[in-house]
């Protein structure tokens, strides 16, 4: 018996090609014919965006609904891929090897997929049988090809400073290059805030940073005797954006920490080019490793998902022996309702933030309090962030090529994904952008704190 192999992208077959040897007239069928019931099942209706498959048989809307939405499978291994990893890492592996691709806008394609579930795209584990026995009768059986090299699975005491400082690297270490590319001339990777509808993210980052200021007291913070200025600890430093900020309009010394080197290196760069190396020292360091508090002032900006849940309290006292009385901490991280640690089975735990954890606003309150901070406010910016990663996913995809020929067609897909993913997670309420602000009171309970907000807007 000779068959026509389906397991090479490069394959052309038309729907309904005769497969079986000479003087067997049945005709095949097409990958769209077998694999439509399982996935109406999977999805509880009919399929939302056009498919395409790589016998060149489809389902879908094809286009009717006016959409230009299309998911296209292009090999056999993409199927293979969703098998062994049902849920969400099977589709990504595949979507990162080139094996899946998605034509129109991403996130709303990934919206119409989520099956259900908000907080996912995949298929569950119930399904698997129906889709092993589809996989069988179109030829798409067998052991899916090896994950794609950008996949992370770290070794060690989870959330050591070995090993923290290896899924870090994993996730800031891409190249700089690419990082201003995607996040634009602030180089900051973290909500932004759209104060005004026309603001451009750049302006929307400085509003971010100029908010984080104001909740801290920059400006309201007496100097000692001597004269010299008050000084911030800026903990996951990033590039440097908001150390630059503060010691641009605040009369204020900034140190800002971070263990990825190649943040360091930019971020220095990016200091000297400003003319603040006398106001602002940027260091490869752990934040445990910090020796010469105290500081009148704290930002941690998007460095609590590193910390985890376990070693959240310890991290608070940390940063509140690092202060003064009478000063200011403020924490801004995202969160999720009842928590949640990302999955090692993962895409974003394999691909993006291995070892990431996001807490509920709840926990973060409770460990700052019991690390004895008073807790003085709460904001919650998770629309704003949904509006910044649609403005990073139009620079990554207006500068595709660019992107591309810096850190590679996978990586790039990589970053498309969890991105485009992360709109919807923020959109739906899934996910949530925090700042905490809590204060290190005096022995005798004074805070220092002002009477209204009316300073910090």
């Amino acid at each position: 018996m000779s068959a026509l192999r389906l397991d090479r992208v490069g394959d052309s077959l038309t729907p309904r090609e005769i497969v079986e040897s000479a003087g067997n007239d049945r005709v095949r069928e097409t990958v769209a014919e077998v694999l439509g019931p399982v996935l109406a099942s999977v999805l509880g209706g009919p399929v939302p965006v056009e498919m395409r498959f790589w016998d060149g048989s489809r389902l879908g809307p094809g286009g009717s609904d006016g959409s230009d939405a299309r998911i296209e499978f292009r090999s056999p291994d993409a199927l293979r891929r969703i098998v062994w990893a049902p849920g969400e890492l099977g589709f990504a592996r595949a979507f990162v090897a080139g094996e899946i691709a998605v034509s129109g806008s991403l996130p709303d394609v990934l919206r119409a997929m989520q099956m259900g579930d908000p907080h996912s795209i995949g298929v569950g584990l119930g399904d698997v049988p129906d889709l092993v026995r589809a996989a069988r009768r179109i030829g798409a059986v067998g052991r899916p090809p090896a994950p794609p090299p950008e996949e992370l699975v770290p070794r060690g005491r989870r959330h050591s400073i070995r090993r923290d400082r290896t899924t870090v690297r994993h996730h800031y270490d891409v190249g700089n290059d690419f990082y201003e590319l995607v996040l634009g001339p602030s180089m900051t990777y973290s909500c932004a805030r759209f104060a005004e509808p026309q603001m451009s993210l750049v302006e929307a980052q400085a509003s971010k940073h100029e908010l984080i200021c104001r909740k801290l007291g920059l400006d309201e913070i007496e100097r000692a005797g001597s004269g010299s200025r008050p000084r911030l600890l800026d903990v996951g430093c990033g590039w440097g954006a908001m150390a630059i900020h503060a010691a641009s309009h605040h009369d204020v010394e900034v140190v800002g920490v971070t263990i990825s080197p190649e943040q360091a290196r930019r971020a220095r760069e990016r200091v000297a080019a400003a003319g603040l190396t006398e106001r602002v020292t940027i260091r490869l360091q752990d934040y445990r490793e910090v020796d010469d508090g105290p500081f009148d002032a704290v930002s941690s900006i998007g460095m609590a998902e590193h910390v985890g849940y376990r070693n959240m309290a310890k991290y608070f006292e940390v940063l509140h022996r690092m202060l003064r009385p009478g000063r200011r901490m403020l924490n801004h991280a995202i969160a999720s309702i009842g928590g949640s640690r990302i999955s090692r089975s993962s895409f974003v735990g394999r691909y993006v933030f291995p070892d990431g954890e996001l807490l509920d606003i709840a926990d973060t309150v409770r460990s700052m309090e019991d690390a004895g901070f008073e807790v003085r406010d709460v904001e919650n910016l998770r629309e704003h962030y949904a509006l910044t990663l649609r403005a990073w996913v139009d620079n990554l995809e207006r500068r595709w090529d660019d992107a591309v020929a810096l850190v590679g067609v996978r990586r790039a897909r990589v970053w498309r994904l969890y991105m485009s993913g992360s709109i919807n997670g923020f959109d739906d309420g899934g996910l949530q952008l925090q700042q905490t602000l809590g204060v290190k009171n005096h022995p005798d309970g004074r805070s220092d704190m002002p009477r209204t907000r009316a300073s910090w807007t």
